[in-house]
Order: structure tokens, then C-alpha cells, then sequence
């Protein structure tokens, strides 16, 4: 597991487990080879500022040989005395339908949470939607330079848009140098139609993903400081033996 990295901000590990965990979301569309890499990139950004990171993903079911967030959800105590890296993938497909059952699914997550100062949902708009609606919380929405990446972000953010009440953060994502243009336009097509069908006005953030660029971990550690700044606050609960 990748170890904390020694710089100006590696002071914030102490702090980062005496506050409550940080709850954030990346909302899936369709488009995994622009989303899985950047997502990546931001929790090796919060690891190496000392913040544990825990990724429930939705686009993984759990099993038996492959637990995941049902069964914790299904037995808590149970995981109290587990070992915890540093950066988590938790299957969670199925825990987040069980968690859609419950009136307050968000809070839920404070228990998991007890040893992580970042939890991060990677879903689609569907269950984003109905697991955060109304939380005020931003989750971020990615546009890779491709016409279709473009139309399955317009359907995901009108429907974080008009189900959940979520104002999305927009992130535009150049392949590479060449593609700042298409991808320049891609996003003002994504603009253009939010303002004319949804009334709500973007303000993409652009992000250079070449990993070999400065420039671009620049990007990412913006966004991923910028996720965190907006990010909601789960109340951390531990559980006891004998609970």
C-alpha cells in the first residue's frame, strides 16, 4: 500500500483521524477509462497527505468470496478488530440497495468510517442520486473528450440535477495535448445544453490527466483539496465488543 508521503502537508495525518470522516462521490456514466484513472489519482492525492481512504464501489457486487459493504452492513461487530490499509476498495453494489432502505442511508456510513478520513461513493447518477439527494453535497461528474461521454454526462447531471437536488462538480479532462480543443468543446456542447434545457450554469474544472505532467498532479491536487473543502461530515461511531 502506498505510504504517506513526507511534505508540508504530511502533518495532516494525525488530524486527519481526530476529524470526522469526509464523505465525497464520483458519479459514474459510462465512461470508466476517463473515470477509474483520475479517481486513482485522488486517492494517491489524500493518501499522501495522510488521509486513509476507503472507496466503496458500486460498480462491484459483493460475494462470498468477495465481501464487501452488504456483508459489513449485515455485521458490523464483526469487523472491529480487522486491519486497515491505508487506501480500501470496498465492493458495495449490493450495500448500497440495502442502504437505500434505510431513512437516513448516509449516516449508516459514520460506523464504516471509523477508521478513514476519506470515504468515497463510486456510483452511477441512479443511486448517487437517491443516496445523497438533498445532502448539498457536490459529487463530481467527469467529461472525458468523447461526443458520448458528453451525452451521458448531460443525462447524469440532469438527473443529480432535478432527482436529488446535487449541483455537481464538473471536472473536463484533456487525454493529452492535442485534445485540449475537442475536449475544450465537448464541455462548452455539455454547457451550452445544461443552460438551454436545465437553466443551471456550468463551471467546468479542467484537469490535464497525462500523469507524466506536472501540471496535471497540480490539477488533481487542486480538485482533490477542492473535493474535501465541500465534502459532508460523518459522524464516527466505533463499535465495542459485546455490542
Amino acid at each position: 500500500m502506498l505510504e504517506t508521503c513526507v511534505n508540508q502537508a504530511a502533518g495532516l495525518q494525525a488530524l486527519a483521524l481526530e476529524s470526522p470522516p469526509r464523505l465525497v462521490a464520483l458519479t459514474s456514466h459510462g465512461q470508466q477509462q476517463g473515470e477509474l484513472p483520475l479517481l486513482w489519482s485522488l486517492c494517491a492525492t489524500w493518501v499522501e497527505l495522510g488521509f486513509p481512504v476507503a472507496v466503496l464501489d458500486g460498480q462491484s457486487h459483493e460475494s462470498e468470496k468477495n465481501p464487501g459493504l452488504l456483508q459489513w452492513l449485515e455485521a458490523p461487530q464483526s469487523h472491529v478488530h480487522e486491519e486497515y490499509d491505508s487506501w480500501t476498495v470496498i465492493p458495495s453494489a449490493e450495500g448500497f440497495d440495502h442502504l437505500l432502505t434505510q431513512e437516513y442511508p448516509t449516516q449508516v456510513l459514520g460506523s464504516l468510517a471509523s477508521h478513514y478520513a476519506v470515504v468515497l461513493i463510486y456510483a452511477n447518477a441512479k443511486t448517487v442520486s437517491r443516496l445523497l439527494k438533498g445532502s448539498g453535497l457536490s459529487p463530481l461528474l467527469l467529461v472525458a473528450p468523447l461526443m458520448a461521454s458528453v451525452l451521458t454526462a448531460y443525462q447524469a447531471l440532469k438527473q443529480l440535477l432535478l432527482d436529488a437536488q446535487l449541483c455537481p462538480t464538473v471536472a473536463n479532462i484533456a487525454l493529452s495535448s492535442n485534445a485540449i480543443m475537442t475536449t475544450h468543446a465537448s464541455v462548452q456542447h455539455l454547457q451550452d445544453c445544461a443552460m438551454t434545457f436545465l437553466g443551471y450554469r456550468l463551471r467546468p474544472v479542467a484537469i490535464r490527466a497525462a500523469a507524466t505532467d506536472d501540471r496535471s498532479q497540480d490539477d488533481i491536487y487542486r480538485l482533490a483539496m477542492q473535493l474535501l473543502e465541500n465534502a459532508m461530515p460523518l459522524q464516527r461511531h466505533f463499535f465495542v465488543r459485546g455490542q
